[in-house]
């Protein structure tokens, strides 16, 4: 049988207390269950009417605002509130700092429960726009529609869109024009491909029949000014792909490397596909203290570079090398941690399970001629074990930048066992760090904390901890 709506009221009045989990904030039901509610910010006074029912809380909306916050400002982006990206934009950058520094405080005081220093006052990022590098765009031929578009009855003509997906909608694509997260020409480069798609009859990505030629669209740019474009073709068709290709690369001869995909799979995910260099060279090169990366179409490498540099800046003081140190880095990715920190050390082993990512590393470490690193490929649970340590030495050091997930129990016990001075913890998920800390709390105090802001308009935050031996 389907639920009845009995369970949708509307709270008269209701202060916003808090911001919460995922970007959302959080008031209080006079029934003293808990309500989380989308684009409001703490400070305001709403009528909410709730749509889902728990136990131990509601999911409501604003309906009538009767009080704004001072902490809220206008957001800029015209796409605010439809778009599930910049949960935050109507909060001001100095309260976002606020709130992402007492998260973090939070998670390690109630799941850590250990001992904590004072905590260091959060990194904010200089850039609080157009700081991304990586770009990801789906296409569509059945665009997200306003409420005002559904109501008119006028025909909406062409329905192809360019952009996101709306939250918690897999079909449903909201048409992006103008997007604040990465620098020019990304929005110029997007706009041009849906212009021209739209002008030549290319057929967008219908998801329901899984049919179409355009499926979706990568744009990745470095602070050296180097351009990746990667488009994603569903239907394999040589002469309309080319059209678009040549087009793209005429228009922008900025860009230096265009790359295709034809995937008809089911998922879009490009890491099992075998991507074409189309135009210029199958990587972009990224710069860091001198130190050059190359990144692929494939590679991961932190979304905010500018950011990026002050987060492994952070984690190189932290480690407080000498010059003499045997050091570890765990979950090494494509080795920019391993080979920022490498100066100061005597040698620096780097361990991650992506083969792809250690190919990078290693060619990268020839690249900025760096003889002090070795990368290994392996399930850092599998290979993080006594013959591998004995093959390379004990380390002094270890740094370690795990998944969102955290550090798997058996890399834990491992660490313990082995027992390096200083362990330098960052990480994007401050939970299942403080999960981690509690763990290696027998052994380790935390005896310094900093949190960084990668993404502002945003709920997400890194954090670094410095773990020294009892």
């Amino acid at each position: 049988m389907g639920r009845k709506n009995t369970d949708k009221v509307v709270f008269h009045q209701i202060q916003v207390l808090d911001a919460g989990a995922k970007g959302v904030s959080v008031a209080k039901a006079p029934d003293g269950k808990v309500i989380f509610i989308p684009n409001v910010v703490p400070g305001d006074v709403v009528d909410v009417q709730t749509f889902k029912k728990r136990k131990a809380y509601y999911e409501g909306k604003a309906v009538k605002f009767h009080e704004l916050s001072e902490h809220r400002i206008e957001p800029i982006c015209d796409h605010f509130g439809v778009c599930g990206g910049c949960k935050w934009q109507n909060m001001k950058y100095s309260q976002q700092l606020y709130y992402k520094q007492n998260e973090v405080k939070n998670h390690l005081q109630r799941i850590g429960k250990v001992e904590l220093p004072e905590f260091e006052t959060i990194l904010g990022s200089e850039k609080q726009f157009f700081y991304r590098n990586k770009m990801e765009f789906s296409f569509s031929n059945a665009r997200w529609l306003t409420e005002k578009e559904i109501e008119s009855t006028e025909d909406l003509g062409n329905r192809n869109a360019l952009g996101f997906h709306i939250p918690k909608m897999w079909d449903k694509i909201l048409d992006i024009q103008k997007c604040y997260l990465q620098e020019d020409p990304s929005n110029a480069i997007r706009n041009e491909i849906r212009d021209f798609a739209n002008a030549n009859n290319l057929a967008f990505f219908n998801p329901r029949e899984q049919s179409g030629l355009l499926r979706t669209f990568m744009i990745r740019t470095a602070s050296t000014g180097e351009i990746m474009v990667l488009i994603q073709f569903y239907e394999n068709d040589k002469a309309n792909r080319e059209l678009l290709l040549d087009h793209l690369y005429e228009k922008f001869p900025q860009i230096t490397s265009l790359q295709y995909v034809v995937n008809s799979k089911q998922n879009d995910t490009i890491y099992d596909q075998n991507i074409k260099l189309y135009k210029g060279r199958d990587y972009i090169l990224e710069e860091m203290e001198g130190l050059k990366f190359s990144i692929n179409a494939k590679s991961f490498y932190q979304t905010n570079s500018d950011q990026a540099y002050e987060l492994y800046k952070i984690t190189r003081d932290f480690a407080g090398l000498s010059g003499d140190e045997t050091v570890y880095d765990l979950y090494t990715g494509t080795g920019t941690i391993a080979q920022f920190v490498s100066k100061k050390a005597k040698k620096v082993i780097g361990v991650e399970s992506v083969p792809e990512a250690i190919l990078d590393a290693k060619a990268n470490a020839e690249r900025n001629n760096i003889t002090n690193c070795e990368f290994f490929v392996g399930d850092m649970k599998v290979v993080f074990n006594e013959a591998f340590i004995a093959q390379h030495g004990k380390p002094d050091v270890i740094i370690t930048d795990p998944p969102r997930d955290g550090m798997h129990a058996a890399v834990i016990d491992q660490i313990l066992k082995i027992a390096p001075k200083k362990v330098v913890y960052v990480s994007c998920n401050s939970a299942t760090q403080a999960r981690d800390l509690a763990l290696m709390d027998e052994k380790y105090k935390v005896t310094r904390v900093r949190p960084v802001d990668m993404f502002p308009q945003t709920h997400h935050v890194e954090n670094v901890v410095l773990l020294e031996l009892r």
